[in-house]
């Protein structure tokens, strides 16, 4: 076993060698790149990617990319295609062929069918005199010096080159598009990105209570309101219309300051100044003005009128905090 300082060293110039590798992929794009951008724009059908050993890997994290910004895409194994998944690629696709050295003997047999059919071919390679190369209607160069591995044999740095071109290609794309976060949303509905960007205020409102009391309910009310509701607080409202707040922290504020009277009425306990959230507002605005204003609780209000209170477990909940 290596020492500590040994193994870090090693693993910093892992991440140092495949840095310079992307640097060195940044520093060579040129117009072919544009070219591969205008040839998936205009796709009017889908973007296959294909590949074999690790670069079928990175090319399976591509089309997830792909498809989840925007641009619908699907993976065809290289060895399967020409053995009857071939049926995956239409006459409107365009196909990007991820390789290293371009001479993978699968691709040798595929790529030809390709360009028989007439669909563009994007080429992600490190070797621009290949098979894949030449045969190409695209090259976006992802050669490398050399691989992290020690041996210079296990692919490391030139399927970080990869990645990166592929990440590359699908920001350029979903930028060009106009692709926004609400376009995003719409592809991830699941999970904690969906919950960020759909999940309203007004979704959680609903499971809750809405304790109120009018302004002259007395301090034995008041704390029955609290306790009832289980939100930590109570609204004052008067003719509809909210007054303010009065939390458990008032009560226990009060309570230490040694002035307890039963005879306390909710308008003198009350703030009238309480933090305030619409129901239409996105669950992730609720949390940001609670940790902005230090508090656990916030009124809601739909079209103006009293709808209830969100809690900051509310939020807990739902894996947002």
């Amino acid at each position: 076993m290596k020492s500590l300082d040994q193994l870090l060293e090693t693993a910093r110039n892992t991440l140092r060698l495949e840095a310079r590798a992307l640097e060195g992929v940044a520093q060579r794009l040129d117009v072919s790149f544009e070219k591969a951008i205008e040839l998936m724009l205009s796709c009017t059908g889908k973007v296959v990617v294909t590949g074999v050993g690790k670069s079928a890997i990175i090319g399976q994290k591509l089309v997830a990319t792909f498809n989840s910004t925007g641009t619908p895409s699907a993976f065809l194994h290289a060895a399967d295609a020409v053995h009857g998944d071939l049926g995956t690629l239409q006459s409107n696709d365009v196909v990007v062929a991820l390789s290293k050295s371009g001479d993978t003997p699968e691709l040798k047999v595929l790529l030809p069918i390709i360009q028989a059919g007439g669909q563009p071919i994007i080429a992600i390679c490190g070797k621009r005199d290949s098979f894949l190369g030449l045969i190409c209607t695209v090259f976006l160069d992802t050669e490398v010096d050399a691989e992290a591995c020690p041996n210079n044999l296990a692919p490391t740095t030139s399927t970080t080159a990869q990645l990166g071109m592929g990440d590359a290609l699908a920001v350029c794309l979903l930028e060009c598009r106009n692709f926004s976060s609400e376009d995003f949303g719409r592809f991830h509905p699941g999970g904690m990105l969906g919950k960020r960007l759909f999940l309203k205020v007004s979704d959680l409102v609903a499971r809750n209570a809405k304790p109120s009391v009018p302004p002259s309910a007395l301090l034995s009310e008041v704390v029955m309101a609290i306790s009832s509701g289980r939100l930590g607080a109570v609204a004052v409202q008067e003719d509809e219309r909210i007054l303010g707040i009065v939390t458990d922290g008032d009560l226990r504020r009060m309570l230490a300051a040694g002035s307890f009277d039963p005879n306390t009425t909710a308008a003198q306990l009350l703030n009238p100044n309480p933090k305030i959230v619409d129901a239409e507002a996105l669950a992730v605005e609720a949390l940001s003005i609670m940790k902005a204003h230090n508090v656990s609780q916030l009124i809601v209000l739909q079209n103006n009128a009293f709808a209830g209170m969100v809690h900051i477990q509310d939020l807990m909940r739902e894996g947002l905090l």
